[in-house]
């Protein structure tokens, strides 16, 4: 078995334990909320706030990596929403939730210690470059089709509302504070105190494991219940178009190897629970965003593996 096998394997053996652990009733799923609070809201900040601090992103083309990444979004996003209406006939509410199922990448719980495992941490400083406008951006972009077409056919949409919301969500989130506490504390120049920088990286050393472990029993919760032909065609989109579009946007705009690896393989990673949430948002679609997290989480095992070995054939 081969380094690069065996991490693909070691992560989502981890996913699979969560699930276990949830299947066979040895966790609540009390437990499973309480271990993706921790992961989410604790751990995984403070890995932001860690890397932020201490890592160098000299030559990761930040804007050109923005430019490839979110172009793919923006057209899966599209094709997501036109195969949810025009191919399975849903209303124009669920076309927003198959278009963001289709292009939110797990880049959190499962993104991050995946990239961790396989880039190291030079791999993890690009993807916190993405992960800290893919929030924003992919919440920006969620209000406001939520202002548009989840409040009622007949209610305008208000400019001020939408900025109101997004800044609220944005700045209360663990993982923009994270961000924001460690570039700030970058700016100062000032060296961690040691005790504060034992704690940090404590902690911080936590998130990947535990993530993947809470992603796990996040799955066991939602299950699968109906919607299984549009969950599948979105699960393709998101497994198969994005990543193959970031590879095409990376090769024209000329990024960096390890930049262009990253970039991909986060392109290819599954839907997180912020597609569901957004579903329950918008009290529409929520078997279709739980179905096609599942099946697109189980499916990743085998299409990460495929997208590792393209990058690693195109980008040495």
């Amino acid at each position: 078995m081969t380094p690069l096998t065996e991490t693909v394997l070691f992560v989502f053996s981890l996913v699979a334990l969560g699930y276990l652990a949830g299947l066979t009733g040895y966790l609540k799923p009390a437990s499973g909320e309480g271990i993706s609070e921790f992961a989410v809201n604790v751990a995984m900040p403070l890995l932001l706030f860690q890397t932020m601090v201490k890592s160098d992103f000299h030559g990761v083309a930040p804007w050109s990596l923005w430019g490839a990444y979110f172009a793919a979004v923006a057209i899966t996003w599209a094709a997501g929403h036109l195969v949810t209406t025009r191919l399975f006939g849903r209303d124009a509410r669920a076309g927003i939730v198959g278009g963001v199922s289709s292009a939110y990448s797990n880049v959190v719980l499962l993104g991050a210690p995946f990239i961790l495992g396989i880039f190291g941490a030079s791999g993890f400083e690009v993807l916190s470059l993405l992960v800290s406008v893919h929030l924003p951006i992919m919440m920006m972009a969620s209000i406001v089709l939520f202002e548009m077409f989840g409040r009622g056919s007949g209610e305008a949409v208000h400019p001020l509302r939408v900025v109101k919301s997004f800044l609220r969500r944005l700045f209360i989130n663990p993982l923009i504070i994270g961000i924001l506490a460690g570039l700030a504390w970058r700016l100062t120049g000032a060296p961690l105190p040691d005790l504060v920088e034992r704690l940090v990286d404590t902690l911080a050393d936590t998130a990947g494991p535990v993530a993947l472990f809470a992603m796990g029993l996040s799955l066991r919760r939602f299950g699968i219940s109906g919607n299984i032909r549009p969950a599948l065609a979105l699960s393709v989109l998101k497994l198969f178009l994005m990543p193959a579009l970031v590879l095409v946007f990376v090769w024209l705009l000329g990024l960096p190897p390890l930049t262009s690896k990253v970039a991909i393989v986060a392109a290819a990673l599954p839907s997180g629970i912020n597609s569901y949430l957004i579903a329950v948002q918008f009290n529409t679609g929520q078997a279709l965003a739980s179905n096609q997290m599942t099946l697109a989480t189980a499916s990743a095992v085998l299409t990460t593996s495929f997208w590792l070995t393209v990058v690693i054939h195109v980008f040495g």
